[in-house]
């Protein structure tokens, strides 16, 4: 499947999913509170399928699937406001703060989802590295970090692996705060101040950012995984060896083996190879062979490198619960931390991104596995969560505003004010929505 058409799928995946629970959420309180439901939607516009179940209620999958929506009996959507107002079960007969708990459970639903899906992916186990650090550069070189040191802590907060440890850097490089950096080297510990204050705002919060950081995992070794039918093989190499020189160059990591290599190929394809197996070291030749693909020709061996996870993220299912929980907890206040500062001006709202972005993550969260995109759909689901309650027209949150002043005036608002209200959070969502794909566009020109 080529990286467009996954990105396409696992988009849909996602989607199907997060809406259907957030959705299934209203839908559920609203059929306890006694309001009647008419049609329970997954995605916008035309129907592609849909079906009356026996209690009335429409089924249906929108042509449009970036959403969806449960249609409740509602007099002011009726073409016939007086025959519908006294109906049993009419939406704005219900209570105010029945019809509060609908709007909010959608939301909460999405919260529930998150603290589940970050429970699973603990209970599975997420496959990461240890935050061990390469060679350092930038920022972090004149933090003073060291080739070898692991990263325990970021800001006084514990870190067990490499993607926690630049989750918080990234976090505090989006906000230009500067970060403590606890690590470990020998028998104690050291902090070092990594000036994130110093990157310029004409930095792009993307890949380039953590280049001007300079943190980088440490490589792996040259461990052989896959072998194919190939030179290596034919060598006598196994999967587990370590391969430690190529003719008497010394290789430290999987990416010095495939630099070295062609290097050497080309001068003479026979290669000594020594190579560390168990507690023996043997030397091999190996005759490279050169290869073409993608209308470049390559030397090469016939080896890839070995699975290098070395930490994982993992609970049994008791333990998992208060580690989803604190996962949540701590996504949240993130969350909501960049919300604040794009409100403020402090982060720029580059940080915005569409669908685009979504897709292309979890195509890629997908392949790296179960765990991987159970922890992509927890981040996401949140944010969805999070996004429909923010107090404008149209969305969870504005409807809860509606409700609160209904408490307040003791009467509801208006059709008038309703309805402009709805174009002001239409504009709104429109604008939002807009920027973030002028971002992700720009970044897939400037990639």
């Amino acid at each position: 499947m080529s990286e467009f058409l996954g990105s396409v799928w696992w988009l849909l995946v996602t989607l199907g999913v997060l809406v259907t629970f957030h959705e299934f959420g209203h839908f559920w309180v609203a059929r306890r509170c006694g309001v009647k439901v008419l049609r329970f939607s997954i995605g916008f516009g035309k129907p592609i399928w849909s079906h009356t179940a026996k209690d009335g209620v429409e089924y249906a999958i929108g042509a449009i699937p970036l959403g969806g929506y449960v249609k409740f009996l509602d007099a002011r959507e009726a073409e016939k406001p007086e025959l519908v107002a006294h109906a049993p079960g009419e939406y704005n007969a219900a209570p105010v703060w029945q019809r509060m708990a609908i709007a909010i459970a959608g939301p909460l639903f999405n919260i529930a989802f998150t603290v589940f899906a970050f429970w699973a992916m603990f209970v599975v186990g997420r496959p990461d590295f240890q935050p061990v650090i390469g060679t350092p550069q930038g920022l972090a070189a004149q933090a003073g970090l060291h080739a070898g040191d692991r990263i325990v802590a970021v800001d006084g907060e514990r870190v067990d692996s490499w993607s926690a440890a630049m989750l918080a850097v990234a976090q505090a490089a989006v906000q230009r705060q500067d970060a403590t950096l606890t690590t470990a080297a020998g028998q104690g510990q050291t902090q070092h101040t990594l000036r994130l204050s110093q990157l310029t705002k004409g930095v792009a919060d993307d890949e380039k950012t953590f280049v001007a950081i300079g943190l980088q995992l440490q490589p792996p070794p040259a461990v052989v995984g896959a072998l194919n039918d190939g030179p290596a093989k034919s060598a006598g190499l196994a999967a587990g060896d370590r391969i430690v020189s190529v003719n008497d160059q010394a290789v430290d990591s999987f990416g010095d083996l495939v630099k070295i290599v062609p290097e050497q190929a080309q001068k003479n394809p026979k290669l000594h190879l020594l190579v560390a197996r168990a507690n023996d070291t043997l030397g091999l030749d190996v005759m490279a062979e050169q290869k073409t693909g993608d209308g470049k020709s390559r030397w090469m061996i016939g080896v890839g490198p070995a699975d290098s996870h070395d930490a994982v993220e993992h609970y049994g299912p008791l333990q998992a619960v208060p580690a989803a929980l604190r996962e949540t907890w701590k996504q949240t206040r993130s969350t909501l931390s960049l919300i604040g500062s794009m409100i403020t001006g402090a982060v720029s709202t580059k940080n915005l991104s569409s669908v685009i972005s979504i897709a292309q993550v979890a195509n890629a969260s997908a392949h790296m596995g179960l765990a991987w995109f159970l922890s992509f759909l927890a981040v996401i689901s949140l944010s969805l969560g999070i996004l429909n309650l923010l107090p404008i027209p149209i969305l969870d949150g504005g409807h809860l505003v509606h409700y609160l002043i209904e408490l307040v005036k003791g009467s509801p608002l208006s059709d008038r004010t309703l309805i402009a209200g709805q174009y002001v959070g239409m504009a709104v969502l429109a604008a939002l929505m807009s920027l973030a794909f002028y971002n992700d566009i720009l970044r897939l020109v400037a990639g």
